[in-house]
């Protein structure tokens, strides 16, 4: 299958190199001329272990490409993910620009039945939004929206894609569904969960799997103060908290520690 993947940033960059990986064809696209030339030549714009010889050998596969032709990328292609940034608006909420921008450009280029995935974390209704978008500019060929949010800790990004906890599916309609199983069948043969639901939900199990990790860091930071204060040892305390399942050791591990005293955890959610 065709992919075109919008965004060539940490998470763009990990995504696409990941589908191609396994094996379908990708063309990464990003307007920054400087960066996809950069990426033609070989060079990686960020630093993730083992994402070099991820993105060398599925290059040398000809499995994945780099270009600034949106246009050529959304017409080539059976599924279109948008991995562009979302950066905060002054009041913090998100700044969906850009995803309206790509949403545009798959309405004005689409030339036949297209998926239109975000990877992007985007709010609970972005993928309303894309819909209404491409309704409004684009009344000739039929589409579907899917949100698939991504689960990537920075240091182990390249794992997590190709080894995930779980994949998460939202959509709509059944063809979308399929065309995503698809995408993802080596991961589906290798029995990772598939949680396929609507888009909204989907959505929204991002931003509160982000929330509940982040929960979970800001507890531990406070534990370590009262670890301070008592005189106890924090690295004990979540050592102990953690061997239960119902908690789990993951995020609950303050980055400096010494016994007797604690120190507040710098450790961030996936993105």
């Amino acid at each position: 299958m065709n992919i075109c993947l919008v965004g060539t940033g940490y998470v763009g960059l990990v995504t696409g190199a990941g589908l191609a990986d396994l094996g379908m064809n990708v063309i990464c696209v990003d307007k920054d001329k400087a960066k996809i030339d950069a990426l033609a030549r070989g060079v990686i714009p960020i630093y993730e272990p083992g994402l070099e010889e991820l993105v060398s050998r599925n290059e040398r596969k000809g499995r994945l490409r780099f270009t600034t032709d949106l246009k050529a990328g959304i017409e080539s292609s059976a599924a279109i993910f948008i991995a562009v940034g979302t950066p905060p608006n002054p009041d913090g909420s998100p700044d969906l620009t850009f995803v309206r921008q790509v949403a545009e450009a798959v309405a004005l280029h689409m030339n036949g039945y297209k998926v239109v995935v975000t990877k992007s974390t985007v709010p609970t209704g972005t993928g309303k939004m894309i819909d209404q978008i491409l309704r409004e500019k684009n009344g000739k060929y039929p589409f579907s929206v899917v949100s698939n949010p991504e689960f990537l800790r920075e240091g182990s990004a390249v794992g997590d894609f190709l080894e995930p906890d779980r994949i998460v599916i939202g959509a709509s309609d059944a063809r979308a569904i399929e065309v995503m199983k698809e995408i993802y069948k080596p991961l589906f043969l290798r029995e990772t969960p598939f949680v396929i639901t609507d888009v909204a939900s989907a959505e929204l199990i991002k931003y509160a799997s982000n929330g509940f990790l982040a929960v979970k860091i800001s507890f531990i930071n406070e534990v370590a103060r009262l670890c301070e204060l008592m005189e106890a040892d924090v690295e004990a305390v979540a050592t102990g908290m953690g061997l239960d399942p119902r908690i789990g050791p993951r995020f609950l591990l303050p980055q400096r520690h010494r016994r007797g005293g604690g120190a507040r955890q710098t450790v961030r959610p996936p993105l």
